[in-house]
């Protein structure tokens, strides 16, 4: 049975290793430039075709897969002359494997199948590394029919692929996700720089709050850091700050008020907004240890 023919949009590291996994499945790509042209080569040398703009990208494949960091990049590469909306075709199904804003994902869908073609937010869990070998968590929502049609190729990329009902789902689930990963982060960091200030071991620290009901994974992805410089969870504050506040715009668009993530927006977007954006969060802890002296405004 043919393979059918997919077109990436976003080949920064995820991306890219992505394009590597399904290369490796025999599937025919057609991908789109990046600014960083590393991953665009690599999957043109193992055969892939280059588009010059996402409407002829869409024109010429099955399934379009995006991989882009922001609700506003997916935006771009969907609308205009020369974006996928223009080129989409009936029968079509086009997947955001990002981490997006709910209502812009509902609006894509909407104006998506006007054309006759589908739309699919399918945010990811795990690694460039699991993307790699076709390990990814994948959170799938929308048409049950289009889950079904691409459900094959989603297989190749991920060890645990989900579908979660309507389109949205999947952006909604992935933002509650991180938003509860980002503030447990938050709070560890300054738990561990708090044990500094008063002259406690963090190692001392960590085998209490990590003998009761508070042992998480993301615990110890901060403790790995705090203890051994060890940087386990390879995600920027810049990412988190973006992901967390994503969240609260999604909380305001439901006309629900988010109590608990104020205080982990405020301390990602007061790091970021310092010029430390490119930390991983694990590094909050020696932010954290450096700044906890000082009043926040």
């Amino acid at each position: 049975m043919d393979l059918p023919r997919i077109g990436f949009i976003g080949l920064g590291l995820m991306g890219r290793a992505m394009v590597e996994c399904l290369q490796k499945g025999a599937y025919e790509l057609t991908v789109l430039g990046h600014r960083d042209r590393t991953g665009v080569d690599e999957a043109l040398n193992h055969g892939a075709t280059e588009a010059e703009t996402a409407k002829a990208l869409a024109e010429e494949v099955d399934i379009v897969m995006i991989c882009v960091g922001t609700s506003d990049q997916v935006e771009s590469r969907v609308y205009g002359e020369d974006g996928l909306l223009a080129g989409a075709q009936p029968g079509q199904v086009i997947i955001d494997f990002g981490t997006s804003l709910p209502a812009s994902t509902l609006k894509i869908g909407a104006a998506l199948a006007e054309k006759g073609a589908t739309y699919l937010d399918a945010p990811l869990g795990r690694t460039p590394a699991h993307a790699k070998d076709g390990k990814l968590n994948i959170m799938c929502a929308g048409d049950r029919a289009a889950y079904d049609k691409v459900k094959p190729v989603l297989d190749v990329l991920g060890e645990n692929v989900f579908h979660l009902g309507k389109l949205g789902n999947g952006h909604t689930i992935k933002l509650i996700n991180n938003y509860f990963a980002m503030t447990t982060a938050c709070a560890m960091s300054e738990a561990f720089a708090m044990a500094d200030a008063a002259g406690i071991g963090r190692q001392e620290l960590y085998d209490v709050m990590a003998a009761g009901p508070n042992h998480s994974g993301m615990m110890d992805f901060i403790k790995a850091y705090a203890t051994d410089g060890q940087i386990d969870l390879a995600f920027t504050v810049a990412n988190a700050a973006k992901d967390v506040g994503y969240y609260r715009q999604m909380a305001a668009d439901l006309g629900q008020a988010s109590r608990m993530s104020g205080a982990a927006d405020a301390t990602l977007r007061e790091v970021r907004d310092s010029g430390d954006g490119a930390l991983m969060v694990p590094e909050l802890v020696a932010w954290m240890a450096t700044h906890l002296g000082r009043k926040t405004a």
